[in-house]
């Protein structure tokens, strides 16, 4: 996963070197490369990885034996998740400086991806104890749903991800292949708003992870459980 974060600047990295490039280029590897395409796959790894695994495994009741509320043990593995993939993608922000970012707005855009990255973790691993098939919920939310930000009414565009994000990073990418009939107004929502919602949401989804998890059977596993 650390390597998964660090390649899309090492690329840009290597053809800002052989290439001249034009200052777009920048915004193109932060949204892109990062804000669309790879905070949902991180949060869509991590997310099985840090409560499903354990119940396959049967590692879960061992550590619910342990005197420690239920809702302690999926937030604190999420929390650890999170951590390590936040400290990956704080090094890949600042190391974007290199290929023309500007400094001044490198805590800005750093602040967007990791706040997203808890929101969509949260939902994430949320899908996967709700849903028998909740990796899939998620990926239709994350690359179907989203992306339909710069297509939805002003009401609608507060219910993605990619609004909240590009709201606190102050920049918005687009191709410009969304100009029609369809298109709408993007609207921005203030910075300290933008985070407030992604910070409750993350919260909200481990909430229900803890409330979901306290009221399963996790003595079996898998169809076992289901039989």
């Amino acid at each position: 996963m650390a390597a998964l974060i660090i390649l899309p600047i090492t690329i840009a990295s290597l053809a800002i070197a052989h290439f001249s490039l034009n200052p777009r280029f920048v915004l193109t590897v932060y949204h892109n490369a990062y804000a669309v395409a790879l905070l949902p796959v991180l949060a869509l790894v991590a997310a099985p990885a840090c409560i499903r695994e354990d119940m396959e495994q049967r590692t879960l009741a061992l550590m619910l034996v342990r005197p420690a509320p239920v809702w302690a043990l999926p937030f604190g593995k999420g929390l650890l998740w999170f951590i390590w993939c936040a400290a990956w993608l704080v090094l890949a922000v600042a190391l974007m400086a290199s290929i023309g970012m500007d400094m001044a707005t490198v805590p800005q855009k750093m602040m967007a991806l990791l706040l997203t990255l808890w929101a969509q973790f949260g939902i994430a691993s949320l899908f996967s104890l709700i849903f028998k098939r909740g990796t899939l919920w998620a990926v239709i939310l994350f690359f179907f749903w989203d992306p339909l930000a710069r297509v939805l009414p002003a009401a609608l565009q507060r219910l993605t991800f990619t609004h909240y994000l590009e709201s606190i990073a102050g920049s918005r990418f687009s191709t410009g292949n969304v100009t029609g009939i369809l298109a709408q107004e993007q609207v921005s929502s203030p910075i300290y708003l933008a985070a407030i919602v992604l910070v409750a949401v993350g919260v909200l989804a481990w909430v229900i992870c803890g409330l979901k998890l306290s009221r399963m059977h996790i003595g079996l596993a898998g169809a076992e459980a289901e039989g």
